[in-house]
């Protein structure tokens, strides 16, 4: 069967600050796509937050990009944005930055990850949800998971896994896009996304069948704005076994937590930590950045899940190890690198006070 899966996230409103979801913008989100479920439009769906963001997951069989599923994604997050306006929450609607649904929800704020599949006979799919990131979060594990043998046994051992995978990496400031053959092409790779703030991993497909592997968001709120608005908080689908690495290896990972940016004002780098759903609640100097990872089984496009795959005291060490480079990271204040690097500060408050004190500068 040829099912579409849906990932849309957005920002409506952050309860306390930037920390978590008012459960009345989950119970409105859940009623908007209920309906549309009962209307037809949608197969199946889940509602779900990280963080502070708004996250919905839906199955039909419309395509990518289609604008009625886009129309009402976009349409529930107005509503919620309401919402959270009458209970004056932060930020109430801060990645909707457009006035009117103009037929996409690219462009428009909202972060988006979707694929088009022919259901396997078992389709297991786990999909990523970050909060206090960027979208260039996702290259060093989609690295790992289809092309470290490291962390990924399959690539060794597995006949249909043997021959790799193909990397659809996207230049975000200039909007190209350039396909890598894995293994073989890996180092060349690797010279760009090891450059997650501009170069960002989009797509994966297996060169045994050309089927997508993974898809992920890529949209920068600040390229999108021209200003700081909030951090991207990326999503990402990771389809799993039989031609796909296995659901162990998808998640390995994140036991070795990495450094992303973000964190606080989006001006930070931190560790990203693997947590329980009910743990997404960036507190700590709003933080560190989160990772939750929602597992599915899809059968005639139902979700049948979710299981919260980091709900496992198998990721304790992970999360300790994360606790522990946040506070090296915090030590350092607004010193790099804690702190990001001038040439990400541009949509910050540092151009206004660069302007304001350019005359002060004396050649030497």
């Amino acid at each position: 069967m040829k099912v579409t899966l849906s990932v849309i996230k957005a920002d409506v409103g952050g309860w306390v600050g930037h920390c978590s979801m008012h459960p009345d913008l989950i119970a409105a989100g859940d009623s908007a796509l209920a309906k549309a479920k009962k209307a037809g439009l949608i197969i199946d769906y889940h509602v779900t937050r990280c963080g502070d963001d708004l996250q919905f997951i839906m199955t039909h069989t419309n395509g990518t990009d289609n604008r009625e599923i886009h129309e009402l994604a976009w349409n529930t997050f107005k509503t919620c944005t309401g919402i959270a306006k009458k209970l004056k929450l932060h930020g109430a609607g801060q990645d909707l930055l457009a006035d009117a649904f103009s037929g996409n929800v690219k462009g428009q704020g909202p972060g988006v990850a979707e694929m088009d599949i022919d259901e396997r006979e078992a389709e297991p799919v786990v999909i990523f949800m970050a909060d206090k990131t960027a979208s260039g979060a996702w290259n060093l594990p989609l690295y790992h998971i289809f092309s470290d043998p490291f962390n990924t046994i399959g690539l060794v051992i597995s006949s249909n896994m043997h021959k790799g995978f193909l990397f659809e990496v996207h230049d975000v400031k200039e909007s190209k896009k350039i396909i890598f053959k894995c293994p073989e092409e890996t180092y060349d790779m690797l010279v760009f996304i090891g450059a997650p703030s501009r170069y960002t991993v989009k797509a994966v497909y297996s060169r045994e069948t050309g089927e997508i592997a993974a898809s992920s968001s890529t949209q920068k709120l600040s390229l999108i704005a021209g200003r700081y608005v909030g951090k991207d908080d990326p999503v990402c689908i990771v389809r799993a076994q039989g031609i796909f690495p296995a659901v162990g290896e998808v998640l390995e990972p994140f036991a070795r937590p990495h450094i992303v940016e973000g964190w606080m004002r989006g001006s930070h780098n931190g560790p990203l930590m693997p947590v329980a759903v009910k743990e997404s609640n960036p507190t700590r100097f709003d933080g560190p950045p989160r990772v939750i990872a929602a597992g599915f089984q899809l059968a005639e496009g139902r979700l049948v899940g979710p299981v919260d795959m980091f709900d496992d005291p198998a990721f304790n060490n992970a999360r300790q190890a994360a606790l522990n480079m946040a506070d090296m990271l915090r030590r350092h204040g607004p010193f790099e690198p804690h702190r990001l690097p001038l040439e990400e500060m541009e949509y910050t408050t540092m151009p206004q006070v660069m302007q304001k004190l350019r005359r002060r500068f004396e050649k030497i």
